[in-house]
C-alpha cells in the first residue's frame, strides 16, 4: 500500500467511523505497513519440507494457544499431552499466498514438489508459482463450495484428501479453511460480519454502503469482545478437527496436522493475519504428528465437476474470508 492510498483509505475510515474510531484503524494500519516492510526482509520461519511427513494436513489460520485450549479438554485423541512449546514451528508465512508461494517454490523445491500432491479448500491456491510442478493440484473450492457456509466444508476437503491419497504415491498436502473465517457459530446470528455485501450506512451522503469490515476489525474496534471471538474460533476448530479421526483410519503413513499461518489479536497492535509480518502471534503454529492406517472405513463421494467461477465469485469468495 502506497502512502497515496492509505491516506485515501484513511479519509473513507474518518468519514464511515468518525474521527477516533477511524483515526484509530488508520494508526493501527500504517503500523501493520511497517512491520510488513520489516517482514519482507526478516523471515525467520521454517519449511514443512525440512520436516517428515507422508501427509500434511493444514489447518489455516491456528493458532498453537487455540490447539491448546482444545487440547484440555480432552475432546481428542490426538491432543493427549499436547505440548505448546514442543508440538509447534514457526511458519515461513504470515497470510495463505505467502505460505503457497514459500512452499510450492520450485526453484527451490523443483524435486521434491514433482512427487507432492496439493489438495486445497483455499483459493489463493492460484498464487502456486507453477502447478506443472507439482505431481497434481487439486483445487476443491472451485467445485466444493458451500455458499450457505461461504467455505469448503471439512468433510468435502476430508472426502478429496482420502480420494487423492488413495491415488497418489507420493505426499499429500492438504489445506483445510479452518479454523479460518467465517466462523460456523457467528455467521447465522451476524451475517453483517461475515457479509459479502457493504454494510448500510443511512448518514452516507452519497447514499452507497461503508466499507465491508471483517470479525478481525471488528476486534479491534472494540465492536466485538475477544471473548465471543475465542469462543467461536475455538469452534472452527472443533469442526475441522472432527475429522482427524476419519483420516487417521483411512490414510496411510506419518500425518502431520499444522497451519499455514495463525491469527494474532491484538499481539503487537495487531489483528488477524497480513504478509508479511514477523509477529510471532502470526508465525507460531502447531505441528501434531501422528500415525495412520487405511483401514478404509470411508469411501469418498466427492467428484470433480468442472465448475470454474470466473473471477469475480473468486473475489467474492476471498471476500467472504476475510481477504479484502
Amino acid at each position: 500500500m502506497t502512502l497515496a492510498d492509505w491516506l485515501a483509505e484513511s479519509r473513507d475510515r474518518v468519514r464511515y467511523e468518525g474521527l477516533s474510531t477511524g483515526g484509530y484503524a488508520s494508526a493501527q494500519e500504517l503500523w501493520a505497513g511497517a512491520l510488513g516492510r520489516v517482514g519482507e526482509l526478516w523471515n525467520y520461519g521454517e519449511s514443512v519440507h525440512e520436516r517428515e511427513w507422508d501427509v500434511l494436513l493444514v489447518f489455516d489460520a491456528c493458532r498453537v494457544d487455540l490447539m491448546a485450549t482444545v487440547a484440555r479438554t480432552g475432546e481428542y485423541d490426538l491432543l493427549d499431552g499436547f505440548d505448546p512449546e514442543r508440538d509447534a514451528m514457526n511458519s515461513v508465512a504470515s497470510r495463505s499466498p505467502e505460505w503457497i508461494a514459500e512452499t510450492f517454490d520450485p526453484d527451490r523445491w523443483g524435486e521434491r514438489l514433482a512427487d507432492v500432491a496439493y489438495v486445497t479448500a483455499n483459493p489463493h491456491s492460484r498464487e502456486v508459482p507453477d502447478p506443472d510442478a507439482l505431481a497434481r493440484v487439486d483445487e476443491v473450492w472451485r467445485y466444493g463450495w458451500d455458499d450457505e457456509r461461504g467455505v469448503v466444508p471439512p468433510r468435502t476437503m476430508t472426502d478429496r484428501t482420502v480420494a487423492t491419497a488413495r491415488a497418489h504415491d507420493g505426499p499429500v498436502v492438504a489445506h483445510y479453511m479452518q479454523p479460518h473465517l467465517p466462523f460456523r457459530s457467528l455467521v447465522d446470528d451476524h451475517p453483517e460480519w461475515f457479509s459479502l455485501e457493504a454494510t448500510p450506512d443511512g448518514d452516507d451522503p452519497d447514499g452507497a454502503g461503508a466499507p465491508f469490515k471483517t470479525l478481525w476489525r471488528r476486534l479491534r474496534d472494540g465492536e466485538v469482545s475477544r471473548e465471543v471471538v475465542w469462543e467461536a474460533y475455538v469452534d472452527n476448530l472443533r469442526w475441522v478437527l472432527d475429522e482427524v479421526a476419519t483420516l487417521r483410519s483411512n490414510l496411510d503413513g506419518t500425518a502431520v496436522v499444522t497451519a499455514d499461518h495463525a491469527n494474532a489479536m491484538g499481539e503487537w497492535w495487531c489483528y488477524g493475519h497480513q504478509t508479511p509480518a514477523p509477529v510471532p502471534a502470526m508465525k507460531r503454529v502447531p505441528w501434531v504428528s501422528f500415525e495412520a492406517t487405511d483401514e478404509r472405513t470411508f469411501e469418498p463421494t466427492v467428484a470433480a465437476d468442472g465448475t470454474d467461477p470466473d473471477d469475480d465469485e473468486v473475489r467474492d469468495r476471498l471476500r467472504n474470508l476475510g481477504y479484502v
